[in-house]
Protein backbone atom coordinates (compact mmCIF):
# COMPACT_ATOMS: atom_id res chain seq x y z
CA UNK A 1 0.00 0.00 0.00
CA UNK A 2 1.01 3.35 -0.06
CA UNK A 3 1.95 5.84 2.22
CA UNK A 4 -1.47 7.72 1.81
CA UNK A 5 -3.59 4.74 2.83
CA UNK A 6 -1.45 3.99 5.16
CA UNK A 7 -1.68 7.08 7.15
CA UNK A 8 -6.06 7.33 6.45
CA UNK A 9 -5.80 3.37 7.37
CA UNK A 10 -4.03 4.91 10.97
CA UNK A 11 -6.29 7.30 12.10
CA UNK A 12 -9.36 4.91 11.27
CA UNK A 13 -7.86 2.45 12.92
CA UNK A 14 -7.07 4.97 15.54
CA UNK A 15 -10.84 6.34 15.37
CA UNK A 16 -12.10 3.30 15.78
CA UNK A 17 -10.20 1.94 18.54
CA UNK A 18 -10.91 5.43 20.34
CA UNK A 19 -14.55 4.88 19.61
CA UNK A 20 -15.40 1.36 20.19
CA UNK A 21 -12.97 0.39 22.78
CA UNK A 22 -11.76 3.79 24.75
CA UNK A 23 -15.50 5.69 24.71
CA UNK A 24 -13.62 8.69 22.90
CA UNK A 25 -11.20 9.18 25.95
CA UNK A 26 -7.96 10.66 23.70
CA UNK A 27 -7.08 13.52 21.97
CA UNK A 28 -4.91 14.74 19.19
CA UNK A 29 -1.55 13.47 20.36
CA UNK A 30 -3.11 9.86 20.34
CA UNK A 31 -4.10 10.73 16.43
CA UNK A 32 -0.81 12.05 15.55
CA UNK A 33 1.03 9.27 17.15
CA UNK A 34 -1.32 6.55 15.26
CA UNK A 35 -0.26 8.52 12.04
CA UNK A 36 3.24 8.23 12.73
CA UNK A 37 2.89 4.71 13.32
CA UNK A 38 1.40 3.69 10.17
CA UNK A 39 4.05 5.08 8.32
CA UNK A 40 6.86 3.46 10.96
CA UNK A 41 6.99 0.10 9.54
CA UNK A 42 8.35 1.56 5.75
CA UNK A 43 11.21 3.01 7.45
CA UNK A 44 12.56 -0.40 5.54
CA UNK A 45 12.16 0.66 2.41
CA UNK A 46 13.99 4.15 1.42
CA UNK A 47 11.43 5.59 -1.14
CA UNK A 48 8.96 5.78 1.60
CA UNK A 49 7.25 8.55 2.83
CA UNK A 50 9.27 7.97 5.86
CA UNK A 51 12.39 6.54 4.13
CA UNK A 52 12.91 9.57 2.85
CA UNK A 53 13.14 11.37 5.81
CA UNK A 54 15.38 9.42 7.45
CA UNK A 55 17.82 8.11 4.59
CA UNK A 56 20.70 6.58 6.32
CA UNK A 57 18.73 4.92 8.86
CA UNK A 58 16.28 3.47 6.21
CA UNK A 59 19.05 2.42 4.24
CA UNK A 60 20.88 0.60 6.99
CA UNK A 61 17.48 -1.17 7.98
CA UNK A 62 16.98 -2.23 4.14
CA UNK A 63 20.30 -3.44 4.28
CA UNK A 64 20.55 -5.61 6.80
CA UNK A 65 16.66 -6.73 6.69
CA UNK A 66 15.41 -5.88 3.61
CA UNK A 67 11.22 -4.77 3.05
CA UNK A 68 8.34 -6.04 4.95
CA UNK A 69 10.59 -8.54 7.05
CA UNK A 70 11.60 -7.20 10.31
CA UNK A 71 9.77 -3.77 10.25
CA UNK A 72 6.32 -5.77 9.34
CA UNK A 73 6.96 -8.27 12.14
CA UNK A 74 5.54 -9.18 15.97
CA UNK A 75 8.91 -8.89 16.81
CA UNK A 76 9.10 -5.67 15.56
CA UNK A 77 5.54 -4.50 17.50
CA UNK A 78 7.16 -5.85 20.67
CA UNK A 79 10.27 -4.07 20.14
CA UNK A 80 8.57 -1.06 19.57
CA UNK A 81 5.97 -1.01 22.51
CA UNK A 82 9.28 -1.88 24.72
CA UNK A 83 10.61 1.50 23.22
CA UNK A 84 7.66 3.64 23.46
CA UNK A 85 7.17 2.89 27.52
CA UNK A 86 10.87 3.84 27.53
CA UNK A 87 9.94 6.85 25.10
CA UNK A 88 6.61 7.98 26.88
CA UNK A 89 6.47 6.24 30.02
CA UNK A 90 3.41 8.71 31.38
CA UNK A 91 1.95 8.89 27.75
CA UNK A 92 -0.51 5.94 27.49
CA UNK A 93 -2.06 7.69 24.30
CA UNK A 94 0.87 8.25 22.46
CA UNK A 95 2.00 4.73 23.36
CA UNK A 96 -1.13 2.96 21.80
CA UNK A 97 -1.57 5.31 18.84
CA UNK A 98 1.33 4.32 17.60
CA UNK A 99 0.77 0.70 17.85
CA UNK A 100 -2.45 0.83 16.32
CA UNK A 101 -1.03 2.95 13.82
CA UNK A 102 1.99 -0.44 13.04
CA UNK A 103 -1.19 -2.76 13.38
CA UNK A 104 -3.07 -1.08 10.49
CA UNK A 105 0.08 -1.08 8.72
CA UNK A 106 0.24 -4.39 8.99
CA UNK A 107 -3.29 -5.01 8.20
CA UNK A 108 -3.13 -3.04 4.92
CA UNK A 109 -0.19 -4.34 3.73
CA UNK A 110 -1.44 -7.99 4.21
CA UNK A 111 -3.72 -7.57 1.50
CA UNK A 112 -1.54 -7.03 -0.88
CA UNK A 113 0.61 -9.47 -3.21
CA UNK A 114 3.36 -9.84 -1.67
CA UNK A 115 2.48 -9.97 2.20
CA UNK A 116 4.15 -9.53 4.83
CA UNK A 117 6.84 -12.01 6.96
CA UNK A 118 4.14 -11.46 10.56
CA UNK A 119 6.89 -14.21 11.90
CA UNK A 120 10.24 -12.81 11.21
CA UNK A 121 12.61 -14.48 11.15
CA UNK A 122 10.73 -17.29 10.05
CA UNK A 123 9.82 -17.37 6.65
CA UNK A 124 5.79 -17.49 6.14
CA UNK A 125 4.51 -14.48 4.22
CA UNK A 126 0.83 -13.49 5.81
CA UNK A 127 -1.44 -12.91 2.85
CA UNK A 128 -5.35 -11.73 3.54
CA UNK A 129 -5.80 -10.82 -0.24
CA UNK A 130 -3.40 -9.98 -3.45
CA UNK A 131 -4.17 -6.31 -4.22
CA UNK A 132 -1.44 -4.71 -5.87
CA UNK A 133 0.12 -1.00 -4.53
CA UNK A 134 -1.00 1.88 -5.91
CA UNK A 135 -3.42 -0.11 -8.44
CA UNK A 136 -7.39 0.73 -8.66
CA UNK A 137 -8.33 -1.29 -6.08
CA UNK A 138 -5.92 -0.22 -3.77
CA UNK A 139 -7.99 3.11 -4.53
CA UNK A 140 -10.84 1.53 -3.55
CA UNK A 141 -9.40 0.61 -0.12
CA UNK A 142 -8.39 4.22 0.20
CA UNK A 143 -12.11 6.04 -0.74
CA UNK A 144 -13.73 3.31 1.76
CA UNK A 145 -11.27 4.13 4.78
CA UNK A 146 -11.67 8.27 3.76
CA UNK A 147 -15.71 7.52 4.01
CA UNK A 148 -14.70 5.46 7.43
CA UNK A 149 -12.40 8.42 8.53
CA UNK A 150 -15.37 11.20 7.49
CA UNK A 151 -18.34 8.28 9.70
CA UNK A 152 -16.52 8.20 12.92
CA UNK A 153 -15.04 11.97 12.80
CA UNK A 154 -18.42 13.34 12.28
CA UNK A 155 -19.89 10.74 14.93
CA UNK A 156 -22.42 8.23 12.88
CA UNK A 157 -21.08 5.55 14.89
Amino acid sequence: MTGKTHMIGGVVACQAMDTIVFAGAHGWAYYAAGLVGAILPDICHTHSKIGRRFPVLSKTIATIFGHRTFTHSLLFLLLASIVLRWLFPDNEAVQTGVLIGIASHYLLDALTVRGIRFFYPANIRVRIARIRTGSWLETVVLAALTIAMGWFYWGFV
